[in-house]
């Protein structure tokens, strides 16, 4: 079942009211879209925090602004790292019917018998494309790595598909490996590095993001 947000029309764009929201509990956003005109609005901080946790940081939201309700997927989610409230949050008003484009959580099941028997576990990748519609996208991508000894390894051909997804990272991509006792590992990329916005962003198909956000971030 798709969560409902209850959201209301910002009119007053000043930094003042701004921080006034925040002050009060709200978050600054913005909902935009193909088939929509793009509109600042606010949200209850407590509310979304506790949708995109029921419903995944992927998942569609039914978006209610003043009564008109709009599905919507978040796209980015600018957050303060020293005091961690949320800054702003942009919605993406989706089209049911269309495919697009998300990165996916990889999320390792089990403990592998290579690393029982002393080797370590090396991941190299912590996200995965996928394209899908926006009620198929999957949450994150399961791997049972319980079965792998020393030396093995998995690249992305090696992960099994979902039905209703298909996967757009290169087939010979590596995901993990179990690397024998005596090597070391490869030190791991910042994840996001040289990226905008967080992990699980969506990227939706031949969109950029609204303009109104970009002048409202600068605002703040």
């Amino acid at each position: 079942m798709t969560a409902t947000l209850q959201a209301g029309i910002r009119e007053d764009l000043r930094g003042s009211r701004l921080r006034k929201i925040r002050n009060q509990g709200g978050v600054p956003a913005v909902v935009y879209g193909k088939a929509i005109e793009s509109s600042p609005i606010t949200v209850e901080e407590v509310a979304l925090i506790k949708t995109l946790r029921e419903n995944g940081r992927n998942g569609v939201i039914k978006l209610d602004v003043s009564g008109k309700q709009t599905e919507v997927m978040v796209t980015d989610i600018q957050v303060d790292p020293i005091k961690n409230f949320i800054v702003h949050v942009d919605f993406y008003a989706v089209d049911m019917k269309k495919e697009l484009d998300a990165n996916v959580p990889v999320q390792l099941i089990g403990e592998p018998v290579g690393v029982q028997n002393g080797g370590v576990l090396q991941q190299s990748l912590y996200e995965i494309s996928v394209r899908a519609l926006p009620n198929e996208l999957p949450e994150s991508i399961e791997i049972d790595v319980s079965g792998l000894e020393i030396n093995d390894s998995m690249q992305v051909k090696d992960l099994m598909v979902g039905a209703n997804y298909q996967i757009n990272n290169d087939p010979e991509e590596s995901v993990l490996s179990i690397l024998t006792p005596t090597e070391e590992p490869d030190e791991p990329e910042a994840a996001g590095a040289g990226e905008e916005g967080e992990d699980g962003d969506v990227e939706v198909i031949g969109e950029s993001e609204a303009d109104s956000t970009e002048e409202e971030k600068k605002e703040e």
